[in-house]
């Protein structure tokens, strides 16, 4: 019975066709009342030049919504994605956030070349190149890259500190590839048109369970966690995992996105943020790109 009640994390379907004259990366994401720095989100990813963005919206109660469509515009689309949903089967939990990036995948993602589903506190930051588009053109046809997280913690901050998130935090953890649970992670930008099915973290392709790095080169799913999987030359992937500890504590207190003991869920984060914190490097290439772009 134990593991019949497991959440449904993983979900199959059939890709969408390519639009003609596809192009652009697209960007999706999941949120809930993140005012605070979800403006610097939008505009960051804005200057990337993030063709499009479609958020789910996961039951706001703040200006999140107003501050994206301020810098925005009409390249944001907004779905309402408040609930929690079950098999009526077997009581089993569907996480809400693989079915937004499903959904999103097979309603949106024969519009552009390129989709990513990420959160409200990552960054996708080109290096070296002018925008995203420009620092994915070298990969031809790949139709997946998996992105490590190179998580940040509070940086010292015990409340949000003016100035933003980029500003302010700038010293991560110095081993994206250290193996530890929680810690050691990847996003992926993907080609919708050949997903076939996908969790938060990992996509199939084709069927297949590989991914390949903003290298070219290709690896399995498993195989990513590899040390020479690692690679940030074109693309990095920012976690603001914790910001200050204000707002680490509140992040435990809002609970797991699924149906998770809170002592559990807290015990798990807290132990995410000590491996951060536990050697860390300096790292300004978000703050480097803006200034390259004239943000």
């Amino acid at each position: 019975m134990f593991f019949k009640r497991r959440p449904i994390t993983k979900l199959a379907f059939e890709p969408p066709a390519p639009d003609p004259g596809r192009a652009d990366l697209a960007l999706v994401l999941i949120v809930r009342n993140e005012e605070r720095h979800i403006g610097e989100w939008a505009r960051f990813h804005r200057i990337a030049g993030a063709g499009h963005v479609v958020v789910y919206d996961n039951g706001c109660t703040d200006a999140t919504i107003p501050r994206m469509k301020a810098e925005l515009g009409d390249r944001l689309t907004v779905l309402p994605w408040n609930q929690k949903l079950k098999d009526a089967g077997s009581g089993r939990e569907i996480h809400n956030q693989v079915l937004a990036y499903a959904h999103a995948l097979r309603n949106f993602g024969g519009r552009f070349r390129w989709m990513a589903c990420i959160d409200a506190d990552e960054f996708l930051v080109p290096k070296g190149a002018d925008s995203l588009t420009d620092a994915l053109a070298h990969l031809g046809d790949v139709p997946s890259i998996s992105l490590p997280w190179h998580n940040f913690g509070r940086n010292g901050h015990g409340i949000p500190p003016e100035g933003g998130v980029l500003a302010n935090y700038t010293r991560r953890a110095a081993d994206p590839m250290s193996g530890v649970r929680g810690v050691t992670n990847f996003k992926t930008i993907v080609d919708a048109t050949r997903v076939t099915a996908l969790k938060v973290h990992s996509y199939e392709i084709e069927g297949q369970g590989v991914t390949w790095n903003d290298r070219r080169e290709r690896a399995s799913l498993k195989g990513r966690f590899e040390r020479s999987f690692y690679s940030a030359d074109h693309l990095q992937l920012n976690h603001y995992y914790t910001r200050s500890e204000e707002e680490l504590a509140a992040k435990i207190a809002r609970g797991s996105n699924q149906t998770v003991a809170a002592r559990r869920h807290a015990a798990r984060v807290r132990r995410n943020v000590a491996n951060i914190e536990a050697a860390e490097v300096e790292d300004r290439s978000a703050l480097q790109f803006l200034e390259r772009a004239g943000g």
